[in-house]
């Protein structure tokens, strides 16, 4: 039998409130062509600190995925599984609705020099569906969510190891038959996406939608490897012991991960399962950090409770952002510029184009705080 955990990790709170504070970071740049180099994406193979942001939260949603499941004894019923369904629905639904929302603001920008009735413009935007992208960030944490949840209710927990494996290797085996490291439209991932989803749903990307259909397959079994470093973390009750098996987990996963890539580059775009080993590694490691820091010597500052405010809601909190984002993104201003193009003008001067570019994104991030700061004050915790 488990041993019931004794008190709730806050390390886990603070490194889930870094993910979604970074992933908010790294979105809402004041110009996408201004952007220091280590803010942004690897453009094909490689590793930069953007790069993890992403796979972190999803770790960390392997380790939330158990202890939520807990509750119910991994037992499967009706019940449960509705639950399961209903919140993977739900997040897939919201991720939709967000990038309907930027296609509409998008296209009424684009009407807006057509002579067209208010109305008509606004039914056109409103009622275009032509381009609207199907997978996403919301998608994939929605169906990665659904399938491990549903996988720790029907599989034997010890049995999970090898499934993650098999996952794994089946998927290294596709993208070598498949020219699945070509930066191109004849890769296996492009060519599924294309034919399942069609060209005008996906990512615009050289036909590789980050986020497509077959790399979720990958990610599922990322989330998987968070949900056994969460089973291996609460079977035991000492920080101690938790520091030490997240630290080996972290040290051996990342030194596996980097070793295998010479033969299975690491990239974030196919999501290849080197990136999928290291990052999770990574994730081990900076958690144990934490707990070490955190929970075992006791700092709690200023930063610690920034953070916190963050990971306490973190989905709701990362849908405000994308809303508010696309909202000042896409608004047009009375001259034709958009918002966040009048208010980087406002600081490029300043800062310079890259450092106006990155005060811009701060600010975002100050905004979209106070406002989770205030929920996690008033202790008001919303679910997605």
């Amino acid at each position: 039998m488990e041993k019931k955990m004794n008190k709730r990790l806050l390390a886990l709170d603070v490194l889930r409130g870094i993910t979604i504070s970074g992933m908010i970071l790294v979105n809402n740049p004041g110009s996408w062509d201004h952007i220091y180099e280590p803010l942004k994406h690897a453009s094909w193979i490689g590793l930069t600190p953007t790069d993890l942001v992403f796979p972190f939260f999803m770790f960390i949603m392997g380790i939330s995925t158990y202890i939520s499941l807990r509750k119910y004894q991994f037992k499967f019923n009706k019940n449960t599984a509705l639950k399961i369904l209903r919140r993977t629905v739900v997040i897939f639904g919201i991720g939709l609705a967000i990038a309907w929302l930027s296609l509409s603001f998008k296209t009424w920008n684009s009407l807006s020099d057509q002579g067209l009735s208010l109305w008509q413009q606004l039914w056109t935007s409103c009622s275009n569906f032509s381009h609207l992208r199907i997978m996403g960030v919301m998608p994939r944490l929605a169906l990665c969510y659904g399938g491990a949840a549903i996988i720790a209710l029907t599989i034997k927990h010890k049995h999970i190891p090898y499934l993650i494996i098999f996952l794994l290797i089946g998927y290294t085996i596709m993208l070598f038959l498949g020219n699945g490291f070509a930066y191109n439209d004849t890769n296996i991932l492009s060519r599924v996406d294309r034919f399942i989803l069609g060209g005008n749903h996906m990512y615009k990307d050289n036909g590789i939608d980050p986020e497509g259909i077959l790399s979720t397959i990958p990610a599922l079994a990322h989330v998987l490897i968070g949900f056994c470093v969460g089973k291996m973390l609460m079977e035991v009750e000492e920080l101690n012991d938790k520091i030490e098996r997240l630290f080996l987990v972290g040290v051996s996963l990342t030194f596996v991960g980097f070793l295998l890539s010479y033969g299975c580059p690491i990239s974030k775009k196919i999501w290849s399962p080197t990136f999928v080993i290291t990052t999770c590694g990574l994730a081990s490691s900076l958690l144990a950090l934490l707990i070490w820091l955190i929970d075992k010597q006791g700092y709690r500052g200023k930063l610690t409770r920034f953070f916190e405010s963050f990971g306490v809601n973190p989905l709701f909190i990362y849908v405000f952002a994308d809303v508010l984002g696309i909202l000042v993104g896409r608004l047009l201003l009375a001259d034709g510029s958009g918002l966040t193009q009048h208010l980087f003008y406002l600081l490029q001067p300043i800062f310079g184009d890259i450092g106006g570019s990155l005060v811009y994104a701060l600010l975002f991030v100050t905004i979209n705080w106070c406002v989770s700061h205030i929920l996690y004050k008033k202790k008001i915790y919303i679910k997605i």
